[in-house]
């Protein structure tokens, strides 16, 4: 399929929502198709809220925690749709508040450079000692979910799960290790590459 912009697409059902995402290539012989959460209204964070909470809710968490940017829309979603008020976001931008944050360096594959992750100290007692679930847009390295995930536990949290919308490929199965066990998702997406005639195509295993 292809969008107004006469992108190709790539139809991903979101429990029971569907979606059409453009494929946007990272190289000539790599594509991903992107999903921007903040882009798809009030009514898509209220659906991935509830599914994602009626998945989170046998860890039966006392705090969502969500790394910015896009992670942000869906620890508030999830943390109303679960009867929860307080929720942590972990900063990627020092802001004046966070001069003595605890930090944690990352990579992500639809950023460039090297990137770190702050929690303000102030939040520590949302954390420390609590049940935490980690949750964020889509896993594909794993490597900022993973980054997320050490740092509240560097914070002193329990953490009992992951969420995500996606879940890309496979490669974040072996960076999060034994995390990968109790992540939840509501779709997956493949990675892709050209065909002969020049088509976006799935990787296969992806």
């Amino acid at each position: 399929m292809t969008d107004q912009a006469g992108r190709q697409t790539w139809r991903v059902d979101v429990e029971g929502y569907p979606l059409d995402l453009p494929i946007v290539p990272i190289n000539p012989e790599f594509a991903i198709s992107l999903m921007m959460v903040i882009d798809l209204g009030v009514k898509f964070g209220e659906h991935i809220g509830k599914e994602l909470a009626r998945k989170i809710a046998p860890l039966q968490p006392d705090i969502i925690v969500g790394p910015a940017t896009l992670g942000i829309p869906v620890a508030i979603e999830v943390t109303r749709a679960l009867g929860l008020d307080d929720y942590v976001v972990l900063q990627k931008s020092p802001k004046l508040h966070l001069g003595d944050a605890l930090v944690q360096t990352l990579t992500s594959i639809t950023s460039k450079g090297e990137q770190r992750i702050l929690l303000d100290r102030a939040a520590i007692p949302l954390i420390e000692g609590k049940r935490v679930v980690v949750v964020d847009d889509v896993v594909a390295s794993g490597s900022s979910l993973k980054g997320a995930l050490d740092l509240v536990r560097q914070a002193g949290g329990n953490v009992v799960g992951a969420g995500v919308i996606l879940t890309e490929a496979q490669d974040w199965r072996e960076t999060l290790g034994a995390d990968a066990e109790t992540l939840v998702s509501l779709a997956h997406i493949p990675q892709f590459a050209p065909g002969a005639d020049g088509v976006w195509q799935p990787i296969p295993g992806t």
